[in-house]
């Protein structure tokens, strides 16, 4: 009852930004933790960054504390990657995903997340 529909990817040269949109429709609230994953060919689905949905706790993966910003705006049902200083490591599809009763936690295992978007591309050329 939840879609997820992901906007802004592209290419971008290293040390670019990038801002990736997550519009949502259906059922949503301040009890959904929202996120972002990012999956390279050959690679396993990673966690990237979250919040809760009380848009008061954020989680990173180390490798982009500081240069990743995630955010909320619950009046919009969209939620937003900033991405900067950007690296051909960053390369992937990023995947945004949502789930239900989590208002204080930032979970960051994508099997507990319960809806998903179809993913936009991004690729960092060196």
């Amino acid at each position: 009852q939840v879609q997820l529909v992901e906007s802004g990817g592209g290419l971008v040269q290293t040390g670019g930004s990038l801002r990736l949109s997550c519009a949502a429709s259906g059922r949503t609230s301040d009890n959904y933790a929202m996120a972002w994953f990012r999956q390279a060919p050959g690679r396993e689905r990673e966690f990237v960054a979250a919040i809760n949905g009380g848009g008061t706790n954020t989680g990173y993966l180390d490798s982009v504390k500081g240069r990743f910003t995630i955010s909320r705006d619950d009046a919009k049902n969209t939620v937003y990657l900033q991405m900067n200083s950007l690296k051909p490591e960053d390369t992937a599809v990023y995947y945004c995903a949502a789930k239900s009763g989590t208002r204080w936690l930032v979970p960051r295992s994508p099997t507990l997340y319960n809806y998903w978007g179809q993913g936009t591309q991004v690729t960092v050329s060196s």
